[in-house]
């Protein structure tokens, strides 16, 4: 049975639709990863869930129990945000505690709580430091135990790697999903970072202009993406136009493209072929190829970016690197080739 639900919510600002038709169900346990462009209504909708919003209209419900219209403090959520928002002058321990101590807890099963977040977090000898005498990314670790402590149904996360440098952040994601696993607590995660909601969750919930664009497991969203928006926002694309031939080959200038998937577009209607830069090679071999020539050699470490023109439009292949790899430079002619079960088709705009 589903743990959150938000039935058909609707926020409005000014008369604008910021979230609208948002339906959703998470499962107890489960951790769930809003990602898009800022302005999109990721943060509104998260705000909804933990009462700073109300919405327009819809229903919000944790557990069974409706909350809609029910304070930040009627609701066992926790929040962690992008800012870390720690109280200076308090200590660690302090700040750990301050959600325990609003709620009358006792001390001595404040300590032992506190103690166990300290542990939980890696954490255990900064009971007495204070804010300022910690990295940022020790910070947020704080701020997380802070809000687990009052031990929430829920917990939100609302940008909380976005301040961090790029090693930290990568270390800290997979802290917070260990944390996450090992406490089964149902997450919601906003995140503008495609990588970081991949990494992080079961499902994905990207939104555009406050609306529901796809939702899914990462792999679902990445390799099967619904929409052009999906399709385009999540990932690196190459979209090749052509016209449609028969219902799996579409004309692209002078060569054809195959698919497996069946298009559903009538012959001679215009259509981009979608394929990702990883899917292509340098090279004969597949059954789609096309001819074009070098423009630029990029090493990115563990990938070789090529970017290729071909007429007017420009194909980028992300070559996997190893060290008998062969470069092409910049002017050659070369062939890309990629599998039919690669490409998918949408109607051009």
């Amino acid at each position: 049975m589903s743990f959150l639900v938000l039935d058909r919510v609707r926020k409005d600002f000014a008369g604008k639709a910021a979230v609208e038709d948002f339906n959703l169900e998470v499962d107890a346990g489960e951790f769930v990863a809003f990602l898009g462009p800022s302005g999109c209504g990721k943060t509104t909708t998260l705000r909804m869930i933990a009462g700073f919003e109300r919405p327009t209209n819809g229903r919000i419900s944790i557990g069974g129990r409706d909350i809609t219209n029910a304070r930040p403090n009627e609701r066992n959520v926790g929040m962690v945000f992008q800012s870390y928002a720690l109280f200076p002058n308090m200590t660690v321990g302090q700040n750990v505690g301050f959600g325990l101590k609003l709620k009358n807890v006792a001390r001595e099963e404040t300590h032992s709580r506190v103690a166990e977040l300290l542990e939980l977090i890696h954490l255990p000898d900064k009971d007495d430091s204070y804010p300022h005498e910690l990295s940022g990314g020790q910070q947020q670790r704080v701020a997380l135990a802070r809000a687990l402590a009052i031990r929430p149904q829920v917990l939100l996360l609302d940008e909380p790697l976005s301040a961090l440098d790029a090693k930290i952040r990568d270390e800290l994601r997979t802290e917070i999903r260990r944390i996450q696993r090992q406490l089964s607590i149902t997450t919601i995660y906003v995140t503008h970072d495609q990588e970081e909601a991949m990494a992080l969750s079961d499902r994905v919930v990207v939104m555009s202009r406050g609306v529901m664009e796809q939702v899914g497991p990462p792999f679902q969203i990445y390799n099967y993406p619904e929409t052009r928006f999906v399709a385009s926002f999540v990932g690196k694309l190459n979209q090749i136009s052509g016209s449609v031939i028969d219902a799996k080959t579409v004309q692209c200038d002078d060569d054809r493209l195959q698919t497996t998937t069946p298009i559903e577009e009538s012959p001679g209607t215009a259509v981009n072929v979608m394929v990702r830069p990883e899917e292509l090679d340098l090279g004969a071999g597949e059954e789609n190829q096309l001819n074009g020539v070098v423009e630029s050699v990029n090493f990115l470490g563990a990938i070789v970016r090529v970017r290729i023109t071909r007429g007017e439009q420009m194909i980028t292949a992300d070559l996997f690197n190893e060290r008998l790899l062969e470069l092409p430079e910049v002017g050659d002619n070369v062939t890309i080739s990629f599998p039919a079960h690669a490409c998918w088709v949408m109607k051009a705009n």
